[in-house]
């Protein structure tokens, strides 16, 4: 059984569009909804990038079934861990419990606009478990004195705080990110369809836990403008995240994809208005073991229509094909 949700991407839409879109979402049947946090666009074409967590808490207070989660927020840099606690509890409040944090080490697009450098990816890892230590303390309740490698935390507390704290996802790209992490998350999340990092994961957290995906895709009435605005907005996706983590803005990842080509990004990116197309595409994350697959429309002006198209057509057809979730929203893991 797999839930299936909706990406509200930042990056290409205004404040009150992702929340309209995010009711719309609900209401069009995704089992849950997942949010981007970025300081700056990939590429200067997508046009937008509000704060995530104002938008996260309209959406909260607007719907009423979907699990929310951040997809993911970097607790490191621009914020202290401190401060993601106290936005991560406020936001669970908002959502009667529906929200999960998601938790990732960042990368250099959204955190050099504090000024600090970009550390290597070893102090990266060291800062993030850090990191969740701390929220970890804090959601618990009482006050945290805490001082680490990296932070301080003087005499905090939260003051408004859903009993049992709220669940954590952590990404992983890699072996060392699986190995570190898997013992500090309830939740996995990947971009790539892996299943052994899966396993490696679940084997450092000796558990099976939920393990959540995202597949973007370019549906549209006319394949040929959903490769091109694919291509438009999207072309960065064929870095990887070990480079997409290291480049330091949209500048950068336009050179860097200055030689991708529409048809590669179509060779990743299923295009167009056939459904059995964008069905197929999920397929190699339910083969990995995800539970979770959050799908990313790319086309901030064609989110309307796609969300009349997921209800009518996608939604259906995916469950047909992959069954439904029994437990739709992001499970709340104690």
């Amino acid at each position: 059984m797999t839930a299936f949700g909706y990406t509200l991407l930042c990056e290409q839409r205004g404040p009150k569009e992702l929340v309209a879109d995010g009711v719309a979402a609900e209401e069009a049947g995704f089992d849950f909804e997942v949010i981007s946090d970025h300081y700056f666009p990939w590429l200067d074409e997508m046009g937008h990038s509000p704060y995530c967590w104002s938008v996260l808490g309209a959406v909260a207070s607007a719907t009423a079934r979907v699990g929310l989660m951040t997809y993911v927020t970097c607790p490191t840099m621009r914020y202290h861990p401190a401060v993601v606690a106290q936005k991560a509890a406020t936001v669970a409040l908002l959502a009667d419990g529906r929200f999960t944090l998601g938790v990732g080490a960042g990368e250099n697009l959204n955190e050099h606009v504090i000024g600090e450098g970009w550390p290597p990816v070893n102090v990266r890892h060291e800062m993030l478990g850090e990191a969740i230590a701390i929220i970890r303390a804090l959601l618990a309740g009482g006050y945290a004195d805490l001082e680490g490698d990296h932070y301080r935390v003087d005499s905090a507390k939260l003051w408004d705080c859903p009993e049992g704290g709220v669940p954590i996802a952590v990404a992983v790209s890699g072996n060392q990110s699986a190995d570190l992490f898997g013992p500090l998350a309830d939740a996995m999340v990947a971009v790539q369809p892996d299943a052994e990092l899966r396993r490696r994961f679940e084997g450092a957290a000796a558990a099976s836990v939920p393990v959540i995906g995202q597949q973007p895709i370019s549906w549209g009435p006319d394949r040929d403008a959903a490769v091109k605005r694919a291509h438009e907005l999207f072309r960065w996706f064929a870095g990887g995240w070990k480079v997409n983590a290291e480049l330091p803005g949209p500048a950068g990842f336009a050179a860097a994809t200055r030689f991708v080509r529409p048809s590669d990004v179509a060779e990743n990116i299923p295009c167009g208005p056939d459904v059995a197309a964008h069905v197929e595409a999920v397929r190699p994350f339910v083969d990995a073991g995800f539970s979770h697959i959050a799908l990313a429309q790319v086309g901030g002006d064609t989110q309307p229509a796609f969300l009349e198209f997921a209800r009518d057509e996608l939604l259906p057809a995916l469950r047909q094909e992959y069954g439904a979730s029994t437990d739709p929203s992001i499970p709340v893991l104690r």
